[in-house]
């Protein structure tokens, strides 16, 4: 069995369920979006999320970040409790890219800057250093409706690379791009972790894409979700393109499939016939089942 050594955990989550309440409108009712869960996250590493629609892998991600508070259990960041945001220590790259139109692509790393109240005479070295490592540095007076999505993407991953946080959850970054786009974006990706050493943990639905850039998958069961299985990639970064073409490629692939295929039928099955899930709980403790 492996080991991991306490001062190597940048995540630690320990027990953690949690349950939205009031789901779908009904009055004491509480959807489980997440069963007790545990999972540690090594410094340096970047982890993927990968389960069915609804099965709780933005909700744990929301966690770490100090988002949401656990119903039960525990998060812990650097061995200290999440109870809140951590700023100076999480960053988030949302699907969305979230940059403000009115502003420049510099500018908008620069904002990002002032909030987390780098000294000005630093914003903007730190800003174009930060669009050098993604290749944006001769947009840097463009306008975010001047660039294609992926560019956009691109920005975002700058403006969280150059908060100098430890730790950026990525919450399906590349999701709304296509195939070709998201492939090229992984390969920065992956330079970008060996190069700076950063933890990330990554929210996808694309086997393809968690086997390119993890170092470790997550698969997570349907809803309620629950950690299934953690499987090793054990192959370096930076990843390169013939990685995509070898049999150790499919092989991982296709063990994800096997792992997800039943969890993904659970999920289709609930939702043809109009239930959340085994998760959804009256106020007295009763289950509706399947």
């Amino acid at each position: 069995m492996f080991v991991v050594n306490p001062l190597d955990i940048a995540v630690e989550i320990k027990g953690v369920s949690h349950s939205f309440e009031g789901a779908l409108g009904q009055a004491g009712a509480e959807l489980m979006a997440l069963s007790t869960t545990d999972l540690a996250i090594r410094r340096g590493e970047l982890l993927s999320l990968i389960g069915p629609s609804g099965c709780g892998k933005s909700t744990l991600l929301n966690m770490m970040g100090g988002l949401l508070t656990p119903t039960s259990g525990e998060v812990r960041v650097n061995g200290a409790i999440v109870t809140a945001p951590m700023p100076k220590t999480v960053s988030f790259v949302f699907q969305e890219n979230a940059l403000f139109p009115w502003n420049t692509i510099l500018d908008n790393i620069v904002v990002a800057l002032t909030f987390q109240n780098v000294p000005s005479g630093e914003r903007l070295d730190v800003a174009h250093q930060a669009l050098k490592a993604v290749g944006l540095s001769e947009f840097a007076q463009y306008y975010p409706d001047q660039l294609s999505g992926g560019m956009r993407q691109r920005a975002a991953l700058a403006r969280a690379l150059s908060l100098k946080t430890d730790i950026i959850l990525m919450d399906e970054p590349f999701a709304a791009l296509d195939e070709q786009t998201r492939m090229v974006l992984g390969e920065d990706l992956s330079t970008l972790l060996n190069q700076t050493g950063k933890t990330i943990v990554l929210v996808t639905h694309s086997l393809g894409e968690a086997v390119f850039l993890s170092d470790r998958i997550a698969v997570i069961s349907a809803r309620p979700g629950r950690v299934l299985e953690v499987i090793e990639v054990g192959e370096p970064h930076p990843r390169h393109p013939e990685f995509v073409t070898s049999g150790k490629f499919a092989e991982l692939r296709n063990r994800l499939y096997a792992l997800l295929h039943d969890e993904i039928r659970q999920t289709l099955s609930t939702q043809a016939m109009g239930i959340p899930s085994a998760g959804l709980q009256s106020a007295a403790g009763s289950s509706r089942h399947d």
